[in-house]
């Protein structure tokens, strides 16, 4: 079976910086789409940014400029560049990915943002 395993989360203070990684393994490859959403408590998981196989990207709104997702093809790995990172960025985040066979989640790692 295929599997999506997330790391890099933790806390940092306002105006910090973090780099998610997605690792997936088993049986996933010749991934479609690598994707990032987020869940913060009380509220519904969002979208936040998302590359195709062409590397095109897709980002929500209030993140633009301030996140940057990534693949390393060889590595079968991607990764979410989270700058400038504000307060309202805490959450739970998800990697999310598709193959020919089908698709993934990642269990999410946490991102707190706080002084």
């Amino acid at each position: 079976q295929g599997q999506l395993v997330e790391s890099g989360g933790g806390t940092v203070q306002p105006g910090g910086s973090l780099r998610l990684s997605c690792a997936a393994s088993g049986s996933i490859s010749s991934i479609y789409f690598m994707a990032w959403y987020r869940q913060a408590p009380g509220k519904e998981r969002e979208l936040v940014a998302r590359i195709g196989n062409r590397g095109n990207t897709n980002y929500l709104d209030s993140v633009k400029g301030r996140f940057a997702i990534s693949r390393d093809y060889a590595k079968n790995t991607g990764y979410l560049q989270m700058d400038s990172l504000k307060p309202e960025d805490t959450a739970l985040y998800s990697c999310n990915a598709g193959d020919s066979r089908g698709i993934y989640w990642g269990q999410g790692t946490q991102v707190t943002v706080s002084s």
